[in-house]
């Protein structure tokens, strides 16, 4: 198994060269703290995770030693309940795990999510370029698009989609 362990690199999230212009379309996304603040409604989510201590995160054959500090995970709600049942889910701390992201938000405090019922994970991912990928593959393992939906969100780094919202 390959370990290493995370530092505030350069390395990007999304497989262009240069970063993505920021698009003004996603002036629409909400941020909530809550997931009974979610629409029941399918859609796509960055849910925001704070880490207090290292955690050794898995997917697949790969690890990494994730550092204390601010995580953004990007995920889609298609299902029966939409955002509000998949957000309620990865908010709470007594569940099986299922997902890779349940490795983080069992270790470490959600702090909220932003929300869009027009946007899918992947162009939230695009949208959030500029930020280092922790552990590749995470989250992503059946996306051909991405190099993982789990980024790492260091301090003073404001994201172009979330520069102008509110958490």
């Amino acid at each position: 198994m390959a370990s290493e362990t995370i530092s505030v690199s350069m390395r990007r999230s999304a497989r262009a060269e240069r970063p993505a212009a920021p698009d003004e379309s996603f002036s629409s996304l909400a941020f909530i703290h809550a997931a009974s603040e979610a629409p029941a409604a399918p859609g796509a989510y960055a849910l925001l995770i704070a880490l207090s201590r290292p955690l050794e995160a898995k997917t697949g054959r790969s690890k990494a030693t994730l550092a204390p500090g601010r995580y953004l995970y990007c995920g889609s709600a298609k299902g029966p309940g939409g955002l509000r049942a998949r957000l309620g889910r990865h908010m709470r701390k007594d569940k099986r795990r299922r997902w890779h992201i349940d490795q983080l938000t069992e270790a470490g405090e959600s702090l909220g999510a932003w929300i869009t019922e027009t946007k899918g994970e992947c162009e939230l991912v695009a949208a959030l370029s500029a930020l280092p990928v922790p552990l590749e593959g995470f989250g992503s393992s059946d996306c051909p698009r991405c190099r993982s939906h789990l980024l790492l969100w260091p301090e003073g780094a404001a994201p172009a989609f979330l520069a102008a919202q509110k958490c």
